[in-house]
């Protein structure tokens, strides 16, 4: 077994990290620079910087935050919001991400996928993908920050962006983003099981028992994590603990 990443997620609006609840209500949850300096010595395996109105507000994301954050840390930081092309690409990597993660312009463009794994490398490029359930196996796929609804079916959508070159896939569930009652493990499992990339499970997490089951259950590969680590109730030791005393294979 391969092991397993616990991955704090920092949504930044207005150069703030904030945290909502279904993707609204934000309240604020702290600096990005602070709290992902405070993460990489916390011992996160990766970070997540979104910025999430750069899509819907047309502009491009906050480059100079996210060099300030990349200069912070020692791990991976994994960066997306407002990413429309390459040259979007390799501002953020030369800024200091390690990878970006596409959303909207993934779904009006595939080919910018298939682009971005050729010029910087498949393991680079990360495909998010918001998704909400509407039928028994169908989750929709949503774009710009959550407030506009594709034809794209989540599960279909992750096996057509595997195909085209994406490294891994960011898989939030925007019925249980900020909720803190659990992962959608049905969705991230229909998804792993269709996919031979990394699935990092997404919106939900409330407690310990939430980490185990979206890696155990959900299949994830890794799973992401805001309330839970931004509002101190639990630490990245205490998470990793919890998960390697069940038999999860985590680097301590």
């Amino acid at each position: 077994m391969q092991e397993k990443r616990i991955i704090p997620c920092l949504d930044v609006c207005n150069g703030r990290v904030v945290k909502g609840v279904n993707f609204e209500n934000l309240r604020d949850a702290g600096d990005p620079v602070e709290l992902a300096a405070f993460y990489d010595q916390e011992g996160a395996d990766e970070l997540v910087f979104l910025d999430i109105m750069a899509t819907s507000e047309g502009r491009q994301t906050m480059v100079d935050v996210v060099a300030k954050t990349a200069r912070q840390i020692s791990i991976p930081l994994t960066v997306g919001g407002g990413i429309r092309d390459l040259e979007g690409m390799r501002r953020l990597l030369e800024a200091g991400a390690a990878k970006v993660a596409v959303s909207s312009a993934a779904v009006k463009d595939p080919s910018l996928l298939a682009a971005g794994a050729k010029e910087f490398g498949r393991r680079r490029i990360i495909a998010a993908i918001d998704a909400r359930k509407e039928a028994e196996g169908f989750w929709r796929v949503y774009i710009n920050g959550g407030k506009v609804p594709t034809q794209l079916d989540a599960v279909t959508w992750a096996k057509e962006v595997a195909a085209l070159g994406a490294g891994e896939i960011l898989l939030t569930s925007m019925d249980k983003d900020g909720t803190e009652d659990g992962y959608d493990l049905e969705l991230t499992a229909a998804v792993r099981e269709q996919v031979q990339i990394p699935v990092i499970a997404s919106g939900g997490a409330g407690n310990l028992e939430h980490l185990w089951a979206a890696i155990v259950q959900g299949k994830a590969d890794a799973v992401l994590c805001a309330s839970i680590f931004h509002f101190r109730r639990y630490t990245i030791a205490e998470a990793k603990q919890f998960l390697a005393d069940r038999g999860v294979k985590v680097r301590l």
